[in-house]
This record gives structure tokens, sequence and C-alpha cells, in this order.
């Protein structure tokens, strides 16, 4: 055999192991989850659990739960404690830690499930292929910071990560999601809109060479003829009054 043909197998070889690895790469990023929630099985590994429950249907699995506050964005959370509540019946809850539940709207839209040692998965690899398996999941997860694994699909995330000597797994809806992040952004731009009205409602007193807010009106009523109004608290300061003392 010549070297010139030792030259021409060697980089034939380089070839087929490009285009193998190619040919892997890209049937990886083929795989998708196009899952949906609606379509989940029930699952033993979450204890009765399912997104979209309401308080009350918690409240009939488990009695004794108690719920958070709920905030001006319409979401509440609380936990469940069966390794350590005693009131828990801790059979309905075999290799489960700690639950975490929360609501939009009354409605559960992110479940955390820590579980202990005892616990039939114990690692990260193991729950994501018996979870997998479970719910009927294509081989979609992806690793995620460092540690964990997770699965996006269509109208939900899911991740598995490491708890101490047991894995931990979380569900979300992330259509709720989005609709708390819609929330939340409405909410500033209501705050930033009222905060530019009350900017412009700036007013001072040309005796006292004082200003005041909307928010922020004098101890005594200013007569009309000493009263200037001003459209920002910069062209009051600009013009020399200053912010009344009580209003700082």
């Amino acid at each position: 055999m010549t070297i010139q043909t030792l030259k021409s197998l060697t980089l034939l070889v380089v070839a087929i192991v490009i285009l193998a690895a190619s040919a892997a790469g890209a049937s990886a990023q083929e795989v998708q989850c196009s899952v949906k929630l609606s379509e989940l099985p029930v699952a033993p590994e979450l204890v009765g659990f399912r997104l979209g429950m309401t308080t009350e249907e918690v409240t009939k699995r488990v009695p004794q739960v108690k719920f958070g506050r709920t905030d001006e964005f319409a979401v509440s959370k609380t936990s469940i404690n069966p390794d350590f509540d005693p009131r828990i019946d801790k059979a309905s809850f075999t290799g489960v830690r700690t639950v975490s539940l929360d609501f939009l709207d009354g409605r559960l839209t992110s479940l955390w499930l820590g579980y202990d040692p005892t616990f039939k998965w114990r690692t990260v690899d193991e729950f994501v292929k018996g979870i997998s398996q479970a719910l009927r999941l294509p081989n979609a997860w992806s690793q995620w910071r460092v540690r964990n694994q997770r699965l996006r699909c269509a109208d939900f995330e899911m991740t598995v990560s490491p708890l101490g000597e047991g894995p931990s797994f979380r569900i979300l809806d992330l259509n709720a999601e989005e609709t708390i992040a819609a929330r939340r952004q409405a909410r500033e731009e209501q705050l930033a809109a009222l905060e530019e009205e009350q900017e412009g409602a700036v007013f001072g007193d040309s005796q006292t060479k004082l200003f005041y807010l909307a928010t922020c009106q004098p101890e005594k009523s200013l007569k009309e003829s000493d009263r200037v109004v001003f459209e920002s608290r910069q062209e009051a300061e600009k013009a020399g009054y200053k912010l009344a003392p009580h209003c700082e």
C-alpha cells in the first residue's frame, strides 16, 4: 500500500466521522417535544397533582393545606411537607419530602416535588428516563445549569435537579408564566404613566419659593396670585424653587 493510498484512506475515514457526527447532531436537534399539558397522562410519581387543578381540588387532595396570600397579579403560593407534618398521610406521599405549589387565578400553574433518598429514581438521569416513560415524553431533554436537565414542550416546561441525596422535579405552565409577565408589564406601565402624570402636576409658591406635587399639597391653601405652575420638578428647580420639606 502506497503512502498516497494511506493518505486517501485517512481522509476518507475523517470524512465519514465528520458526516456521522453531523448526522447525530442534526438528529438530536430534530428531537422536539410537542406534547401539550392536556395530553399528559396521570402519573403516580406526581402523587395526585396535575397542573390546572383548582384550589378546591388541591384541598380535597390535602385537606391540611393552607394557601398563601394572593398578590396583585392573582398569584399565590403554598407548600406541603409530608415528611414533617404529622397531620398528613405519608402513605399517599411515599418518597416525597416536600411539595411546592404556585397558583394563578386559583389554578395550579407550577408543581415542584422534592423526593427523599428512598424514591425509586435517585439520580437526575434515572428520573429523566423514568418520568419520560411515565408521561410518554420524547427524549428531548437538554443539560441545564450544569447538573440539571430541562425539557420544553408545547405549553409547559420540566426540570429535574439533584436535591441532597434525592432528585427534585418541577413542571411549569408556560402560558401562565406569560400571563404573569404581561400583567407585571402592564402594571409597570401603569405606574410609570401615573408617575409621569404626577411629575407633571408641579406647582410652586412664589412667596416661599417652595414647590409641591399632585400627591403632596401645601399645608395652607395658596392664593392664585402666588401659584406658579411648572411642567416638571426639573423646571421648578431650575427656577430656584425647592421641594417642600414634608413632600420629601
